[in-house]
């Protein structure tokens, strides 16, 4: 076991003693497609990585025994997983080490790092590090670091990763043999680590050849489009995307016979940057520092680009921009409002709507105040510029039963087959 080090706060460190020891170091579960590839990124450079993918209510009941029930559920879930893992006896709990994302905002997901560690005293863990993974120099370890190779890697993997998430949401429900659309994925996201390992594709010429090529092979599934009710899903990031935190929404509606349109990660990427050119256009600030960040804006915005052209070019319902989802929250709800989703999340509403996807679930945390402002406190405005729109909230907690979430998107879905049955087009094999 390596000599615990700890700076001057009292923080447990990470460090190259720990590394050298090879410690596992346990990641916890979000976008399964785009954290895979993540994780096999930190693989490649030496991380003894593991993606948990556990799931079942214990888990929630792990994290309430250690974190308070006010707290916000990603922040219970998140917890409780890492805590299971560690009390599952899968792992040496004196080689590991646990990793979390940390961003310094305004949203409770900043002190979930700090809950974490209170949970692990809690728990009789406190010699388990916890890694902070972020970008703006919160915390430092010597045994884990950031290198710009490194974040180009896991920036490509995050564009890979919204490629086949929304190729696969686009083609598996119409697919004549089943399984074919999941087996392209996992074809690629193995291919796709190869690849970033033998240090390709992630120069923007390579990351467009390799969406074309991902295009390519999506194209060739043969399908049979028949109609069905198709359903978009937006929310606070966590609950948006991972299974274990909106109980396997995706699942059930693929049960009901529906198509998913789950927006990208990239989006959200884009949003936390441009977010930091409107608070000086906002409030002011050095012309230099909007420069730099407007020219990380444009990286981001030609990465957007390129999955739209491959999307397009095999014909594919394209991403919506970003610039476009920015301009339906015009006169809706002001740019200043950024915490958490902030208006990103009204503005995937009006662009899921705008492109055939009026039916939406609105996943969110309880008590989730960005959330509930943007979410939910938008249905009736979005209903009255749209009559479309057939929208569910859903709040998630540990408290809330399944089978009731579940009855209230039937409802929902309920209206989207009538309207459906009304205006039925003919089905075509592709």
């Amino acid at each position: 076991m390596a000599k615990l080090v700890y700076d001057e706060t009292g923080r447990l460190l990470f460090t190259k003693e720990m590394r050298k020891e090879n410690y596992t170091i346990l990641i916890p579960m979000m976008a399964k497609i785009h954290f895979e590839i993540m994780k096999n990124v930190f693989v490649h450079y030496g991380y003894n990585a593991v993606l948990l993918d556990t799931e079942g209510p214990e888990i929630a009941q792990v994290g309430l025994k250690y974190v308070h029930n006010d707290t916000c559920y990603p922040a219970l879930l998140v917890i409780g997983q890492l805590i299971h893992a560690l009390q599952s006896g899968k792992y040496d709990v004196n080689k590991t080490a646990l990793l979390i994302t940390q961003t310094g905002g305004g949203c409770r997901a900043s002190n979930y790092i700090h809950l974490l560690r209170k949970a692990l005293v809690k728990a009789g863990l406190e010699n388990v590090p916890v890694i902070s993974l972020n970008m703006s120099g919160l915390e430092k370890n010597s045994g884990f670091k950031l290198t710009l190779p490194m974040i180009r890697r896991i920036a490509a993997g995050l564009v890979y990763g919204d490629m086949l998430m929304a190729l696969h949401n686009q083609v598996m429900p119409y697919e004549i043999n089943k399984g074919e659309s999941q087996g392209c994925v996992d074809k690629w996201v193995k291919k796709l680590t190869e690849i970033l390992a033998a240090g390709h594709g992630f120069t923007k010429k390579e990351m467009s050849e390799n969406l074309d090529s991902i295009a390519h092979d999506f194209s060739k599934i043969k399908q049979n489009k028949v109609p069905k009710v198709k359903v978009g899903i937006v929310g606070e990031i966590y609950v948006k995307y991972s299974a274990l935190g909106n109980n396997d929404l995706e699942q059930f509606l693929h049960s009901q016979d529906c198509e998913v349109n789950l927006p990208g990660i990239m989006g959200f990427a884009m949003f936390k940057v441009d977010n930091r050119l409107e608070d000086i256009k906002l409030y002011g600030g050095s012309k230099a520092k909007y420069l730099v960040v407007k020219r990380l804006f444009d990286y981001l915005e030609g990465l957007e680009s390129a999955i739209i052209e491959s999307q397009k070019k095999y014909g594919f319902r394209p991403v919506g921009t970003y610039a476009h989802t920015k301009s339906l929250v015009k006169g809706m709800v002001g740019y200043g409002s950024k915490m958490g989703e902030g208006w990103l999340l009204t503005g995937e509403m009006l662009e899921l709507i705008e492109s055939g996807f009026e039916n939406i679930v609105c996943t969110q945390p309880f008590g989730c105040l960005p959330n509930h402002i943007n979410g939910k406190g938008m249905i009736r405005p979005i209903k009255m510029l749209d009559e479309r729109a057939n929208i569910v909230a859903i709040d998630y907690d540990p408290g809330a039963p399944k089978v009731n979430q579940e009855n209230r998107i039937k409802l929902m879905l309920a209206i989207a087959k009538e309207r459906l049955a009304k205006n039925e087009p003919n089905s075509k094999a592709v």
